[in-house]
Order: structure tokens, then C-alpha cells, then sequence
């Protein structure tokens, strides 16, 4: 796996600096075409903005860049109290990685089944999953999703994806202040009326129009093609982390047959989740595409019937994709292993209505929700900010004291929060 994470770094960089090239282009273009009089100071001013607004936007990423995803996808973050099988699979997840923390776990309200990882070094990881992912997916299923997302994050991927992804916004961000710009001001005709309609500024007008058009999406493609490799990456270690392929590969069956259109309105976060919520309604694909198609990461995951490691999955994936995906050394340092038995107590006891009650309360739990159980056995949830003090009992018309149980659940939450913190 070091030669993986030592590909992807100078990967990354290689990478980071093309798109920062094609900002600092783009911003020299358009100084020089707002400071036609002094041409060398324009393009001077002009990259010394774009690469302010980039420094600007990494120095925020940097410092607090995973909260403000996680905040973006409505995340809150829960205890292992709050959920001890998530919890155990994350932490055997930690042990085969190698990863020196266990990553802090998260639980998004959607019944959308998804998940994705952020951090920019392992001690500041974390993973989230929706409530649907824990209501529809067995043990092993959610053992292979955890995995991939660990795996991206013991792969530098999750650096990457928050750089590449700041720089990318940089470029969108300076292209379409100026086109915007462009197009309040009346596009080029105070230009030309000043220097007679030259054709030479004529020209560097034209060509600084597409520039700012091509950029982003020129910026778009690279970071596109990168992280598509990555998820194949992401998937190899995963089946090598579980030694159980299968898994991850129905839960990529049940995550892509169970999207919705308004799961995930941000762009910035679509292509980090395993299967990007927006795909499948946009009608994305090749080039444009943030992840390989499902349907071949499932073939090729079913495709490792004699074992589980990378130089298994390679095979698998040169079956079927026809090229490379590791190189040889990384290959040659892999350790063969088998594939291990499917738990099927997990699977026969697994009751997706069962299960959502649970994440129903453990949502309620985190909401900070107070729990009265009634001596007829009904359970009452009463919400944080309930006005009265007391409630009765549906079933069997019992009074109870709200204040004890709000109190409880008040001071459960905030335990949970230091030691979270």
C-alpha cells in the first residue's frame, strides 16, 4: 500500500500543479485584457489575484475543511454508544488499514443509502453514512463500504479530492466572475470604441472569452479522470481490508439502485460520495463521469473468485477493463490471501424494518430527544424543546415527568460531544 500512496501523491501533485497552471493562465488572461494599456502589469496583477483567491480558498480547506463538508451534508457525529456495530466495523476496518486513528464516524438523516470520507491527514478522518445505508445493508455489506472509504483515506485520497477540488473551485469561481462581469459591463464594445476596434484586441478578447469558458471545464476533466481510478483504488483495497469482495459489491448494487434525484444538490460533494447521487439523473458518462460505471466495479469485485488481494483484483480488473490499474511494484509487494466466508447469521438476521426503527432512534438520540419508557412497554420520544411537563401514555393513559427524561437526554448528549471532542 506505500507504493499506492507514494503513486498518488506525485499523482496529486502533478495534478494540483497543471490545474494551478490553468488558473494562473486564466488569470493572466484576464488582466490582460482589463489593463490593455499596460499589458505586463495587467498579466502580473492578474495571476497574483487568481492565485489569492486559490491561497485564500486552500488556507480555509486546511483549517477547516472536513467540517465544512461534513456541515454541507448535514452530518452529525455519534458515539460508539450510539451505534456499536457501525462503531465495531469501523474500528476491524482502522486494524486492517493500518490507519494510526479510527476515523471519527457520522450519521446523515437521508433514507438514501451513500457514504463518503473526508480528511486531509488520517488523525483528522472521518467517515459518514446515511441512516438508509444502516437500515438497507447487512454486516458484510456495510463492512465492504466502510472499507472503501477507509481506503480511500489510507490512500491520501481524501487530501487530494479536497485540494484538487479547492483548486477546481478557484477556476469556477475566477471564469465566471469575469463572464459575469463581461456580460453586466456589455461585453467588449468600451474596449474596442477605446482602441478603434483593433484586431489584435479584438482577438485577445475572443481568446480570453474561451479561455475563461474552456478552463473549467478543462479543469473539471483532469480531476474527473483522476478520480475515477481512485474509486477502482478505493474498491481494490477495500475486497484486500474485508478478504470478502462480495460484500462491497452488493452494497454498490443496493447504493445505485436506491439514488434518488435531490439526495445531493452540491457538485463539490456528489463525487465523494461511493456512488454519486448525481449521475444517474444527469445522465453523465465517460469523460464527464466522477465514477467508473457500477455495474463494471460490481463485475469486476465478482470477478476475485480465487482471492483477495490487489494482485487478484488487478487480474480481475485487466479481464474486464482491458489495461493496468497498479503498478508492477506495488503488485509485487502484495500479499496473497483468500477470500473468507460470507457471515450468515448477520445476513438471517438482518431486518431492514428492524433496523430503521434503530437508526429512527438513534437519529432521535442525537437530536438530543428524550426517552420514556412506559411500564406497558410504548416507548415516548419527546422532543428537546417540548412545553409541557408532563405526558401521558397512549396505550395506558400513565403520566409522566417530562423534565427527568429531557434532562437525561440533555446531559447524554453533551457527554457524548466531549468525548467526541
Amino acid at each position: 500500500m506505500w507504493e499506492i500512496i507514494r503513486l498518488n501523491r506525485r499523482r496529486s501533485a502533478l495534478l494540483i500543479g497543471i490545474l494551478g497552471s490553468v488558473l494562473v493562465l486564466l488569470g493572466g488572461a484576464i488582466g490582460y485584457y482589463l489593463f490593455p494599456a499596460e499589458p505586463a502589469s495587467g498579466i502580473f496583477y492578474g495571476c497574483i489575484i487568481a492565485l489569492g483567491v486559490w491561497i485564500f480558498l486552500l488556507l480555509t480547506s486546511m483549517t477547516s475543511g472536513e467540517q465544512i463538508l461534513l456541515a454541507t451534508a448535514g452530518a452529525r457525529q455519534i458515539s460508539k454508544q450510539d451505534a456499536p456495530q457501525l462503531y465495531n466495523v469501523v474500528e476491524e476496518m482502522k486494524i486492517a488499514s493500518g490507519l494510526p486513528v479510527v476515523p471519527k464516524v457520522y450519521i446523515i438523516n437521508s433514507h438514501v443509502p451513500n457514504a463518503f470520507a473526508v480528511g486531509l491527514k488520517p488523525e483528522r478522518a472521518a467517515v459518514a453514512v446515511t441512516s438508509g445505508l444502516l437500515s438497507k445493508l447487512n454486516r458484510d455489506e456495510l463492512q465492504g463500504v466502510i472499507a472503501h472509504e477507509i481506503g480511500h483515506i489510507a490512500n491520501r485520497d481524501t487530501l487530494f479530492m479536497t485540494m484538487a477540488g479547492v483548486t477546481m473551485g478557484a477556476v469556477v469561481i475566477l471564469a465566471d466572475l469575469f463572464l459575469r462581469g463581461l456580460w453586466f459591463s456589455g461585453g467588449g464594445n468600451r474596449r474596442r470604441s477605446s482602441k478603434g476596434g483593433g484586431q489584435i484586441e479584438m482577438i485577445i478578447f475572443v481568446l480570453t472569452i474561451l479561455l475563461a469558458i474552456l478552463a473549467p471545464l478543462l479543469s473539471q476533466l483532469l480531476y474527473l479522470a483522476t478520480s475515477r481510478k481512485r474509486e477502482y483504488l478505493a474498491d481494490a483495497s477495500a475486497a484486500q481490508f474485508t478478504r470478502y469482495p462480495e460484500g462491497l459489491a452488493s452494497a454498490l448494487e443496493k447504493i445505485s439502485d436506491n439514488q434518488e434525484k435531490n439526495f445531493s444538490k452540491s457538485r463539490t460533494l456528489a463525487p465523494m460520495f461511493i456512488v454519486n447521487p448525481m449521475a444517474s439523473w444527469e445522465g453523465t458518462s465517460g469523460l464527464f463521469s466522477t465514477h467508473p460505471p457500477t455495474a463494471e466495479r460490481v463485475r469486476i469485485l465478482r470477478g476475485m473468485t480465487q482471492g483477495s488481494s490487489l494482485q487478484k483484483y488487478e487480474q480481475a480488473y485487466r479481464s474486464i477493463v482491458k489495461e493496468g490499474l497498479m503498478a508492477p511494484a506495488t503488485l509485487k509487494m502484495a500479499k496473497e490471501q483468500g477470500v473468507r466466508k460470507a457471515d450468515e447469521k448477520s445476513k438471517e438476521s438482518h431486518d431492514p424494518q428492524k433496523n430503521l426503527r434503530q437508526v429512527k432512534d438513534l437519529l432521535h438520540k442525537v437530536d438530543g430527544y428524550g426517552l420514556i419508557t412506559c411500564g406497558c412497554g410504548v416507548k415516548l420520544k419527546i422532543p428537546p424543546k417540548f412545553k409541557y411537563s408532563n405526558v401521558r401514555c397512549p396505550k395506558c393513559n400513565r403520566m409522566h415527568d417530562v423534565s427527568v427524561a429531557l434532562l437525561a437526554a440533555t446531559m447524554a448528549a453533551e457527554l457524548a460531544q466531549n468525548k467526541n471532542t
